[in-house]
């Protein structure tokens, strides 16, 4: 496994490396010490899918309050995604920076995301379905979220947002301080 580190503070591109032959590839997505030995978190306590009907649903802007703030580790496994982190770490160089990524099935990248940073991502074709692993469990109660739109973050989407829920699209303007 390759870790890329983004332009993001403590965000991550994980790349496999897989090792082929005539039957196909063999690719390790979690190795507990390799991810430890880049200093990053390997308890991970569930494992998400999500399926997505159409091309230009996006899903998110989403985060976990403290103490039940989230790492995710996400993957594209069917179709393709424009997956975007905004880091929200009052303390971080990077505070209210943004930065998207496109994820393929079968590009062999996974989007690592550390706590404090709000996530959401963007269908790029129909069926696209996502997986991915997180730290800490779903706390009803202690989710936030920022609007997909919210001009103080003027993150760019590359393909028109045609499906979204009625709670994402209601989250308010974010507020520094």
């Amino acid at each position: 496994m390759r870790f890329i580190p983004t332009t993001l503070q403590d965000a991550f591109l994980i790349e496999e490396e897989p090792r082929t032959d005539e039957r196909g590839y063999f690719a390790r997505s979690f190795c507990e010490t390799e991810m430890a030995d880049a200093g990053l978190k390997t308890r991970f306590v569930q494992h998400n899918n999500s399926f997505n009907h159409v091309k230009g649903t996006l899903r998110g802007m989403h985060y976990q309050h403290a103490p039940h703030a989230e790492v995710k580790v996400v993957t594209c496994i069917r179709g393709s995604i424009h997956d975007v982190i905004i880091d929200l770490r009052k303390d971080s160089s990077t505070y209210m920076k943004w930065e998207g990524f496109t994820l393929t099935a079968g590009d062999h990248r996974q989007l690592y995301i550390p706590e404090g940073f709000a996530h959401g991502y963007l269908t790029l074709e129909d069926g696209a379905a996502v997986s991915y692993l997180v730290s800490t469990a779903y706390a009803p109660g202690t989710e936030g979220g920022v609007r997909w739109n919210d001009p103080a973050f003027g993150i760019d989407w590359p393909v028109e947002v045609t499906v979204i829920s009625e709670k994402d699209a209601a989250w308010p303007d974010y507020t520094a301080g």
